[in-house]
């Protein structure tokens, strides 16, 4: 193998210097057009504006070691990008199904200490991963949850019960979300599948809600 040309090949000091500069250049343009987004960091980015970024970083790429692409294409290119940023963001601002398109809808995943079915297969995540993002944030079980959204972002936001509001619910830690064997008097059970809180008479009952027949017993200690 010849290290020289895998590592040298034709590079001139001169290019060598020119490549330098080059990547200077399109570094500051990068930020200067990030800048232009109006966005302070990562976790404000929709799906949308992480495309363009990527677009960015995509069109920099080549004239930082190309020497035929000249830096003021780049810049065009990018001017153009964000410019099209600019119409489109006005465009979400002024027409709400404009928004829905390139961004999505927040999404009602628990109420009333509830899961919301239907919601959860729009969003495409399981039950473990939503559970994941409340036991995050705090929570114990579904009762102590009012409402919890899934944003378009992808965050999870919870408005919760107050203490004495709180209701039984569906465990989410793993040790106390485990199905019944056998059912007890005086005892109420959560749905293992929806979160409906149900007194039963036999193991193998069916929810009213979802007709599913998972069982696990339900809780409703306050959050502290």
């Amino acid at each position: 193998m010849d290290w020289t040309s895998l590592f040298i090949h034709d590079t001139t000091w001169s290019f060598a210097a020119e490549i330098f500069l080059r990547c200077i250049f399109m570094y500051i343009m990068i930020i200067v057009f990030l800048r232009l987004t109006g966005k302070r960091g990562v976790r404000q980015l929709s799906i949308f504006e992480v495309a363009i970024i990527l677009c960015l970083g995509s069109i920099a790429g080549d004239p930082m070691f190309d020497e035929e692409l000249p830096l003021l294409q780049a810049f065009l290119v990018m001017a153009t990008i964000i410019t099209l940023y600019r119409i489109t963001t006005l465009l979400i601002m002024k027409y709400q199904p404009f928004e829905d398109l390139l961004e999505g809808k927040s999404l009602y995943i628990v109420e009333d200490g509830q899961l919301v079915l239907e919601q959860i297969k729009k969003g495409k995540m399981s039950h473990d991963e939503f559970f994941a993002e409340m036991r995050q944030q705090g929570t114990e079980h579904l009762g102590q949850i009012r409402v919890g959204l899934l944003e378009s972002d992808g965050k999870f936001s919870i408005l919760f019960y107050k203490p004495e509001d709180v209701r039984y619910g569906l465990p989410l830690f793993p040790k106390a979300h485990q199905p019944i064997r056998h059912v007890e008097e005086n005892t109420y059970y959560a749905c293992l599948h929806c979160g409906n809180v149900s007194g039963l008479k036999d193991i193998n009952e069916r929810c009213q809600r979802c007709d599913a027949c998972h069982w696990t017993i339900a809780i409703n200690t306050p959050r502290t």
